[in-house]
């Protein structure tokens, strides 16, 4: 039993000043003649190259991400965590002084950290942990170490003094992944979306 192919349909060119009808030889062709794609192809050339573009601005970006180093996607994480602690707490006062943020400082944000309860250099285990991180002032944070002794005297108001027994309880040693920690900075990158979408 033999199949029959299907002809192609015969087509217009696509260049203005031709119009004549042709059947393609190829799928995809949209000219009559190599003279009409000469005409053609300028048209095209613009789309070509922002195509080329897209595709190099790919390569390039995944050719950067091989080759980020383990500190890097560290870093990368921390700054998804800080921004979505951010943007949790923007309503809520600084965890150590209660100070309150200022039109200005609701725009720029440049008055505010994410400060750790317990810092990354003393209990790396909750470097990641939402509970351990709250909205502080850069006083509080940068030029107070922390102001700690009031972290954690309105950190027991704000979450309970059971789970801050359990933040400064011990915790397992643990070695994340590249994997994981990308996995941790898609997460949080998809809250931070979330909290925006909200706001807006």
């Amino acid at each position: 039993m033999t199949i029959e192919r299907k002809q192609p349909k015969p087509k217009k060119c696509r260049v203005a000043t031709c119009r004549a009808s042709f059947v393609p030889a190829r799928m995809g062709q949209a000219v009559c003649s190599p003279a009409c794609a000469m005409i053609d192809a300028p048209k095209n050339q613009d789309k070509a190259r922002k195509a080329i573009d897209q595709r190099e601005r790919r390569e390039i970006k995944v050719r950067k991400e091989k080759l980020k180093s383990r500190a890097e996607h560290l870093r990368e994480a921390q700054a998804a965590v800080n921004e979505f602690v951010r943007l949790r707490d923007a309503d809520l006062p600084c965890i150590s002084c209660d100070s309150l943020p200022n039109d200005h400082d609701l725009i720029t944000g440049s008055r505010w950290d994410a400060g750790h309860y317990r810092s990354v250099g003393a209990c790396p285990e909750l470097r990641f942990e939402p509970l351990n991180i709250h909205r502080q002032c850069v006083k509080c944070n940068r030029n107070l170490s922390g102001n700690a002794v009031e972290y954690r005297v309105r950190l027991v108001q704000r979450i309970g003094a059971d789970k801050v027994a359990w933040i400064e309880g011990p915790h397992p040693p643990c070695k994340l992944s590249v994997e994981e920690i990308k996995t941790i900075k898609a997460e949080y990158r998809a809250m931070i979306k979330e909290l925006k979408r909200a706001a807006a």
